[in-house]
């Protein structure tokens, strides 16, 4: 049946036909095409259909600000006007486009095909809606204010007194260099190989992502996907994840940054985040890494190898395999040659460079010896107190600690130590195997030139050369002269101090009973002190100067109560020991009941050879952190004691030398020094100074599974001629005089 639709009612150009409410005249079922169904009433109809409406919608702005928060408020009250106005303007034709499927007018399979306005339409609301995604997106999306914590954590490097590097600590191999500290070649090797176009394009690269996509199905490609800023932002602020979600976020923050941060800075962070192989982050390191120099020696060869290092370390460092090496060459000479074509290379310099710049084997950074590690420890532990960096701050790296250490001398200290205790294990392991060497050597000026820490710090952590564990013995004996010759003595309380000279005569039999101005001295058990020679050897009256050259014991006992055992302790501390290792002020103290440790005992004598000015002990001479120089007031010298009892307490210690060792040194040589011993034998020390050095070894027993207390040596310190100290402290300072 053909329906008549009368000329009021005009066929919308979308719509096939549209129904007036009373139905279509001359229709004999008008409620089938009405809607209204048989029986029902059209006037409830009418009416359930206005019961069904929805409620009014809210407006646009205030549905896109509950979409987006509160966060987004403001640009949304800037959009939203425009929107409306847009939206108004386009409702028609979004009406006159609207698809409706099957299409009219059309057969088969064309009825689902849109039309070419339709097309059109969808093509542009597609850009559109993409492009106000990425406008929020952008505006969303804010540079975090952290990095990471791999992009700001270094390594600190320690070096010898020669300035060669020492050792390095931290979890990082990483040491930031500024972009003016690092050859333009060397910045331009990397933007040939990584991004040449950087200081053009906007932080991110269309190109670029479509390379990496059309890479990601098998065909490769010899630069990467990512913007140089996309890396820098990968480095620093995100992760290595390969996720959509990932580098969509890299994108955007890239494209803020490009715009919040200049070039140069970019290039900057990039360079020194950046990965290298061989455990180490940044130019720098992998410059000292690879080719053991500073990026700032780095010719263009070398850092077209580096920039090659880029690409993934364990596929370009030729040193792990060959397939390695041919790769490493062929994007080395690509790298050059593209250098070339943007201009910033020249051919003739190029053509130089026909050698592939083999690195080294293996990175001379990366160990530690056992004995550096002691090393390490001292140096941080006064670069951190001198400094004044905290512990946090530190530990962040960056630092480049220079010490004092010798590297020809610690390596004839440790030499002497490890002879010695290997021929102990050999002839007596019972007692040798619970033995303890400490060791150190310090110049006249302060400096600690060398040490002996232990055997390994990574079995045994503390330090033997820093250590107050056992007494000095007579070891102290020239503390006890020297504030006798500087304050004189007192033979009457509160009388006036008559003064003492190397020639002043002293009793120096065995067992002389201490006295004091009113009579012997008793201790608390109510027993009278008496001094006691080694051996229990008696040597009648003997001058100061005498006793100290044969190392007679009981003069210097009396000497200290005649001083003042106040003035005793004064002096040991003016001359170089911590007062925590001095021991209590009674006459034991003049028998050395200290326990000083070894660079405390060389640096005391060091102020003898010094003519009685002090310098404290120092490990570190500068401090830079990533190239900048820290401040670091070094010790000057203090006054400690007058010259010339500086000089005397030399002259006595020298004869003590050549008493005990003749032949050892040539005649005149003025190597000075003497052998301490413990009433208990408990400790055995040689402290001796020779060319303004001083060395103090210490030898005692301790085993660390039973207890802390000092065991008997039980003859593993040798002889009193030629004592097993005596033996490393010659080695050590060989040649002598």
């Amino acid at each position: 049946m053909q329906l008549k639709v009368p000329a009021s009612f005009k066929a919308d150009e979308t719509m096939q036909l549209r129904v007036p409410p009373e139905g279509i005249p001359g229709s004999e079922d008008q409620s089938e095409i009405s809607g209204i169904p048989d029986g029902s009433d059209e006037s409830s109809a009418s009416g359930d259909r206005r019961k069904g409406r929805k409620a009014p919608r809210p407006p646009l702005r205030s549905r896109l600000t509950a979409a987006v928060g509160p966060r987004l408020a403001p640009l949304v009250a800037f959009l939203a006007p425009y929107a409306t106005r847009l939206t108004a303007f386009l409702a028609p034709y979004a009406r006159r486009m609207r698809p409706l499927y099957p299409r009219p007018g059309r057969t088969g399979w064309r009825r689902w095909i849109p039309s070419w306005r339709q097309s059109i339409g969808g093509v542009l609301a597609s850009l559109g809606l993409s492009t106000l995604f990425l406008v929020v997106a952008y505006a969303a999306t804010d540079v975090p204010d952290n990095l990471n914590t791999y992009a700001t954590q270094q390594d600190n490097v320690y070096f010898w007194a020669d300035g060669t590097p020492m050792a390095r600590t931290g979890w990082v191999q990483r040491q930031a260099m500024p972009l003016k500290d690092i050859p333009e070649d060397v910045r331009w090797a990397v933007l040939a190989a990584e991004n040449e176009s950087f200081y053009s394009d906007p932080g991110i690269s269309f190109k670029g992502i479509s390379r990496a996509l059309f890479r990601t199905v098998g065909q490769g490609d010899t630069q990467g996907g990512s913007t140089i800023t996309q890396q820098y932002v990968k480095n620093v602020y995100l992760n290595q994840g390969q996720t959509v979600r990932r580098k969509f976020t890299e994108a955007m923050i890239a494209l803020k940054l490009d715009n919040q941060m200049s070039k140069d800075d970019i290039l900057e962070g990039y360079l020194n985040t950046s990965w290298f192989g061989r455990g180490t982050y940044g130019i720098q390191r992998a410059a000292q890494a690879y080719y053991g120099k500073d990026v700032s020696e780095l010719n263009a060869s070398e850092a077209a190898f580096l920039a090659a290092l880029l690409k993934g370390a364990g596929l370009y460092d030729p040193t792990l395999n060959s397939t390695n090496r041919a790769r490493a060459v062929e994007r080395w000479t690509w790298t050059l040659d593209r250098m070339v074509a943007i201009g910033k290379l020249s051919k003739a310099e190029r053509a130089t460079y026909k050698k592939f710049p083999e690195p080294l084997k293996s990175n001379p950074l990366y160990d530690t010896g056992e004995q550096s590690d002691y090393l390490v420890e001292l140096a941080s532990q006064y670069a951190k107190k001198s400094a004044k960096i905290d512990d946090k701050d530190f530990d962040l790296g960056g630092y480049q600690i220079y010490t004092t250490f010798e590297k020809g001398r610690e390596a004839q200290l440790t030499d002497a130590v490890t002879k010695a205790r290997a021929k102990a294990l050999k002839d007596d392991p019972k007692h040798a195997k619970t033995a303890h060497y400490g060791a150190a050597s310090v110049a006249a000026d302060g400096r600690i030139l060398a040490v002996y820490g232990g055997p390994d710090h990574r079995t045994q952590g503390y330090n033997e050369s820093n250590a107050t564990t056992v007494p000095a013995g007579s070891a102290f004996m020239p503390f006890v002269y020297a504030a006798g010759l500087e304050h004189g003595v007192h033979k009457e309380r509160d009388g006036e101090a008559t003064p003492v000279t190397g020639e002043s005569v002293y009793d120096g039999d065995d067992d002389v009973p201490v006295t004091t101005p009113e009579g012997p001295y008793w201790d608390r058990s109510g027993r009278k002190v008496a001094a006691s020679n080694d051996n229990d050897k008696s040597y009648g009256r003997i001058t100061l100067h005498r006793a100290l050259a044969l190392s007679v014991n009981t003069p210097f006992m009396q000497l200290g109560m005649d001083t003042g055992l106040d003035k005793v302790r004064s002096t040991a501390e003016a001359a170089g020991l911590l007062p925590s290792s001095l021991g209590a002020q009674v006459p034991a103290l003049s028998q050395g009941s200290s326990t000083p440790s070894a660079i405390r005992m060389a640096s005391g004598y060091s102020t003898f050879a010094a003519d009685g000015r002090h310098t404290e002990p120092y490990s570190v001479r500068q401090i830079t952190h990533n190239g900048t120089k820290i401040p670091l007031a070094l010790p000057r010298p203090v006054r400690a004691i007058g010259a010339d009892t500086a000089r005397e307490v030399t002259s006595a210690l020298t004869d003590a030398f050549r008493t005990a060792h003749p032949g050892a040194a040539p005649e005149g040589a003025g190597v000075a020094g003497k052998a301490g011993t413990t009433q208990d034998s408990k400790a055995a020390w040689y402290v001796g100074t020779d060319k303004a050095v001083s060395t103090a070894v210490v030898l005692y027993r301790i085993d660390l599974a039973e207890s802390l207390e000092p065991l008997p040596l039980e003859g593993i310190d040798g002889t009193a001629g030629n004592s097993v100290p005596y033996g490393i402290w010659s080695r050590a300072m060989s040649p002598l005089g």
